[in-house]
């Protein structure tokens, strides 16, 4: 268990106490039976559907969706329709006696909300993981660090105003083309002419949902699928830069050390994605 506390203007506002960290691969007959959990849990689908009971609810989550599940919630939690999903679940304990300034913290609340920058907090997510099983230097200021910008950000989201339905709607199209596509050449008018609107509009509607340009968040595709293939293929990185359309190396070069903090070169030989994306 790691704890810290959190600071505001150098005063002392809570405690936070990591427990554990979990990442659901897939898991046939995934289940946790029905109780009265004595600790918090933050959890990000990052694949399929899970389904919880909370406090006599169905509340489905999908890909993209963050809970949080205060502590003295009677939950329970299943497979959606008996498929397995992908998910990160963080348990943790908060001292109660003291307050964070984080409002779904403070009044213990439910929430459900899907994250704008799903990648980002998903990479947070496997770092968390990563250190917690770990046993590195610093390892604990490292991991409440983490945490600590896990629940900034969802806070942050929680204040943004609720977006229309239709601009909801726009950008989802928009991030499942580039989803399929982002190997391709990708031009921003050729986007815009997806939902029949100016490429400014298009631009500007993509980062108020996702919080990135449409061509940045190609551009973060490509290098996650990048890094997949410097670690797990016999490909050298021209022909990976080539295969992601980047035709010339160089470019590819600044593109991954824009978005990974480092060349390929050096990522081959750290060898841990963990890593990215701080």
């Amino acid at each position: 268990m790691i704890g810290f506390y959190l600071h505001s203007s150098g005063e002392v506002l809570g405690v936070i106490q990591i427990m554990s960290v979990h990442f659901d691969y897939f898991i046939p007959d995934w289940r946790t039976y029905m109780e009265t959990i004595g600790y918090n849990v933050l959890v990000l689908v990052r694949e399929g559907k899970v389904k919880y009971e909370i406090n006599g609810d169905e509340v489905v989550a999908e890909r993209g969706d963050v809970l949080f599940i205060p502590k003295s919630t009677r939950r329970s939690g299943a497979n959606y329709m008996d498929s397995p999903h992908q998910k990160h679940t963080i348990l943790f304990k908060l001292d109660t006696g003291l307050s964070t300034g984080i409002p779904f913290l403070d009044q213990g609340r439910f929430i459900k909300l899907k994250i704008a920058n799903f990648q980002y907090a998903s990479h947070r997510c496997e770092r968390l993981y990563e250190e917690m099983r770990g046993g590195k230097s610093f390892r604990s200021f490292i991991c409440l660090g983490i945490m600590q910008e896990l629940i900034g950000l969802l806070a942050r989201e929680m204040e943004k105003p609720e977006l229309a339905p239709m601009k909801q709607k726009y950008a989802q199209i928009v991030r499942t083309y580039l989803l399929e596509h982002y190997r391709e050449p990708i031009e921003i008018e050729q986007l815009a002419r997806l939902i029949h609107r100016s490429p400014n509009y298009t631009t500007a509607l993509f980062k108020e949902v996702y919080s990135h340009s449409p061509i940045r968040y190609m551009h973060q595709l490509r290098v996650m699928e990048a890094c997949n293939l410097l670690l797990n293929s016999d490909m050298t990185v021209t022909n990976i830069a080539q295969y992601l359309g980047y035709y010339d190396t160089s470019y590819f070069f600044r593109i991954f050390k824009k978005h990974s903090g480092m060349s390929p070169t050096e990522f081959i030989i750290q060898g841990d994605q963990s890593q990215l994306f701080p």
